[in-house]
């Protein structure tokens, strides 16, 4: 694995940036970045951006430099790139567009809506960013449709993957516990735009439904919800070859050995839980594309 920078010649805060990839891999750029005490707060999806006055520093602690033209050519045949369509629909700005539009009087509900993008944004998070709820939210729609539910319940699935997430800290059932607590927070007092009690309950209950993506076999609006939180497991192998180095480096600190285990055992789990998709779209789409990507990598974790 080699880090690479471009010369800095990106304007933003009065000063001039580089970039700064891998050609391969995440968790050795994480490493790389933290050892040379660039934070994590620099980091943008593939890349981390770094200031003029670091670049000779980072030179010499081993990042190779290139011309930038070069740079985009080696991060593009990584793997690990994500789109300019992946990083414009992730964006702050795009994303409260899409929670606007899911309030009839949206200025009651945006403080809250800022409050989730912002915890969808913290520095910590390499694959539970604000590219995979925007993934999330495309996956629900591509499949809505063909579920045949009411608006009502799929305007409830969507506030559930708005909050599945919200709080990340890399601990199993807690986090979506936590997650779930944050909905009667931030949607109770907006009782005036709408939502009754019985939605709120509702949308906790999908929240959870996350924690072992195990709905009930009548439960259509859970599927929905589960399905889409799993539509990555189901993409193209170069999608899911960038999702899995995008969870090796939000558990980068975690030794090898162990994260092999661990995460072996979460893929074991998945796979020997039933269908992993409980909707028949979902399931139409993805599930085959998902049983050869986990097994592919239980192959590549075991070798």
């Amino acid at each position: 694995m080699t880090v690479f920078i471009d010369p800095p010649a990106w304007p933003a805060h009065g000063t001039l940036f580089s970039h700064l990839v891998s050609d391969g891999s995440l968790q050795e750029l994480r490493l790389f970045a933290r050892a040379a005490g660039v934070h994590d707060r620099a980091f943008d999806l593939d890349h981390y951006d770094v200031p003029a006055e670091r670049y000779d520093e980072l030179v010499a602690a081993g990042a190779v430099g290139v011309e930038g033209g070069d740079l985009a050519r080696r991060l593009a045949g990584s793997g690990l790139r994500v789109s300019g369509a992946e990083r414009n629909r992730a964006k702050r700005a795009a994303l409260l567009t899409r929670w606007d539009g899911l309030w009839a009087d949206p200025g009651l509900a945006r403080k809250a809506g800022e409050n989730l993008v912002d915890r969808w944004r913290e520095p910590h998070r390499v694959y539970h960013t604000t590219l995979h709820l925007a993934a999330a939210l495309d996956a629900l729609d591509s499949i809505a449709v063909e579920a045949h539910v009411s608006e009502r319940s799929l305007w409830r699935a969507r506030l559930a993957l708005w909050f599945h997430d919200a709080v990340h800290d890399g601990v199993a059932q807690q986090d979506e516990e936590r997650s779930a607590e944050l909905v009667a927070e931030l949607l109770g007092p907006l009782a005036g735009s709408g939502v009754a009690g019985e939605d709120v309950n509702e949308i906790v209950r999908l929240v959870m439904v996350t924690a072992d993506h195990d709905p009930a076999p009548d439960d259509v609006v859970g599927g929905l919800v589960s399905d889409a939180d799993l539509a990555v497991l189901g993409g193209n192998p170069a999608v899911y070859t960038r999702y899995t180095r995008q969870v090796r480096a939000e558990y980068c600190d975690v030794p090898e050995p162990l994260f092999r285990s661990g995460r072996s055992q979460v893929l074991h789990t998945l796979l020997d839980g039933g269908p992993l998709f409980r909707t028949t779209p979902g399931a139409a789409r993805w599930q085959a594309n998902a049983q050869a990507n986990l097994a592919a990598e239980l192959s590549a974790l075991a070798a």
